[in-house]
């Protein structure tokens, strides 16, 4: 072969374009990363990596509140030799209750049954048990939403033969209203406190970090047990005097517990 008409040619290796590619490639993104982190850092010029100091403080807000509701059991209790007997008299009685407290403007879903027993009756005389009767028991929870009407719900109940009258209170329907005021007197009263306590540092309040909430009253208002005149298995036909009922009133109390950030 002639060497004069010999031609040589020479290609770099696939593999170092490849090498060059991903070097350009990681040096854009790593410019492109530098320019984000420059950027995101524009709202910290000035300032410094810093703990966060903070104030947290307690607050109180109270609100009195007048109850809207009153809540009471009425019950009838019958004694008779027959079981039949018994609870015949007693339907009775507790039927009659029910008509009435409809007829003082109780409505039906505020009328529940509590309770209905059965049980033997039994002298333990001479050391022998024997039996001489039975007991029925049915007991009603009531909830009376006119207040006006009270005392002349538990002046009938007693009339119609009920002889279990007791557990009479008053609460709030909805308190959830009454909380939300209680809560925002609560925010105030410990801005109040924190803004104090900054000045008194030489501080200044920044934005609000956290806040916790426990609420809670006084509880509902609860009058003695109140026993009608009639004697078990007897209803009392005479009118009696309607009692004073006064529903007096409670506190709903939220306590806060807030933390600001100071600057």
């Amino acid at each position: 072969m002639d060497p004069e008409n010999k031609t040589l040619s020479i290609k770099p290796p696939v593999w170092g374009l490849v090498l060059a590619t991903i070097i350009v490639i990681m040096l854009t993104i790593f410019l492109a990363i530098l320019t984000w982190n420059q950027f995101k850092q524009h709202d910290y010029i000035g300032r410094t990596d810093q703990q966060l100091y903070t104030i947290t403080i307690d607050g109180e807000g109270k609100v009195n509140a007048i109850p809207d509701i009153a809540q009471v059991s009425l019950g009838v209790t019958t004694d008779n030799l027959k079981v039949a007997d018994a609870q015949k008299e007693n339907t009775t009685k507790v039927n009659d209750l029910m008509k009435n407290l409809k007829a003082l403007g109780v409505a039906d879903k505020d009328i529940q049954t509590s309770n209905y027993n059965i049980y033997p009756k039994y002298d333990y005389s001479n050391g022998k048990q024997n039996l001489i009767g039975y007991t029925v028991n049915q007991s009603l929870n009531v909830k009376i939403r006119n207040l006006d009407s009270v005392g002349n719900i538990i002046e009938s109940a007693g009339r119609l033969g009920a002889n279990q009258v007791g557990s009479l209170n008053f609460t709030i329907d909805d308190p959830e209203i009454i909380k939300q005021q209680a809560r925002e007197k609560a925010l105030v009263n410990a801005k109040e406190k924190a803004d104090a306590l900054a000045k008194v540092a030489g501080v200044k309040l920044g934005k609000l970090v956290s806040f916790a909430e426990n609420s809670g009253n006084a509880g509902p208002i609860y009058y003695d047990n109140l026993k009608s005149a009639a004697p078990s298995g007897m209803g009392g036909a005479e009118m009696a005097p309607v009692p004073a009922i006064a529903p007096g009133s409670q506190d709903v109390v939220v306590d806060v517990t807030v933390t600001y950030e100071v600057l």
